[in-house]
């Protein structure tokens, strides 16, 4: 028997240190809701997370650029709607331009309601979204996804030869309304095919928005796997060490009882 070390609380010492040790990161786990507290705890999870967070927060960039992108074509074809409406009143008029029974100054009429169609299709050309043409000849590229890559949106361009024809018409005369029935019927094709262009835009678009969407989550379960704590798992640890520690401290102190027994055989 020995006096000057004691052993036995040593080793009892020593274990309810690492049961202390253990409960408090399975407190920590608790309280942060999460399973990796420092590097050492998972150093390959917490690379492999980290990389998987950053992904998540680019796609939530690209969700957004895309969404703008929906918003700016559907702002478009808002435009073009109103100014579908334009043409064919201003096609309307140059039909009624042609009746024998009209005199010229009842076109002259028709000719004023034509004019300020043609000044609205033009000045709807000059609007932007939030600095950026609506309609002019550059392209458009959207950022598609976490990687960077981008779709192209072609520009629509009111300024182009059939839209600026059509505005330059007159239905003064009956020849003149036959000549701008041709150039503005011609606007309406152009129309309509612009307008098919944006609705195909925006189709590929919601596609992708979708496709983000599902991304997003399931690069976030995959991240909640490895870095989010098991409640149920960790409570059950969290009782386990907690029972350990407290039968430790009691064995701690029975250890440090057992010099006491060497004063009996000094007595």
């Amino acid at each position: 028997m020995i006096i000057n070390t004691n052993i036995a609380a040593e080793i009892s010492s020593h274990n309810l240190l690492a049961h202390q040790s253990m409960l408090s990161k399975s407190l920590a786990r608790l309280s942060s809701g999460s399973k990796i507290i420092e590097p050492g705890d998972d150093a390959a999870g917490l690379a492999v997370g980290s990389r998987l967070d950053a992904q998540v927060m680019r796609i939530n960039a690209a969700s957004d650029n895309v969404a703008n992108a929906v918003s700016f074509t559907q702002t478009q074809d808002g435009y073009l709607k109103k100014i579908a409406g334009a043409l064919n009143r201003m096609s309307e008029l140059s039909i009624a331009a042609q009746d024998v029974t009209k005199s010229d100054a009842d076109r002259s009429l028709y000719q004023s309601e034509f004019t300020q169609l043609s000044a609205y299709v033009a000045s709807a050309g000059t609007k932007d979204f939030n600095g950026v043409s609506l309609f002019s000849t550059t392209p458009l590229n959207v950022t598609l996804d976490s990687e960077g890559n981008t779709f192209t949106m072609a520009g629509i361009d009111l300024a182009a030869t059939t839209y600026t024809d059509a505005l330059a018409g007159s239905v003064a005369t009956t020849t003149a309304a036959q000549a701008a029935l041709t150039v503005v019927k011609a606007a309406i094709t152009q129309l309509s095919d612009d307008r098919a262009t944006i609705g195909a835009y925006q189709s590929r678009l919601n596609s992708t928005a979708d496709q983000l969407t599902v991304s997003k989550e399931n690069l976030t379960a995959a991240s909640s796997r490895i870095q989010d704590v098991d409640i149920a798992t960790e409570t059950t640890e969290y009782a386990k060490q907690n029972i350990m520690v407290q039968a430790g401290t009691a064995m701690l102190a029975q250890a440090n009882q057992l010099p006491q027994t060497m004063l009996r055989l000094l007595q």
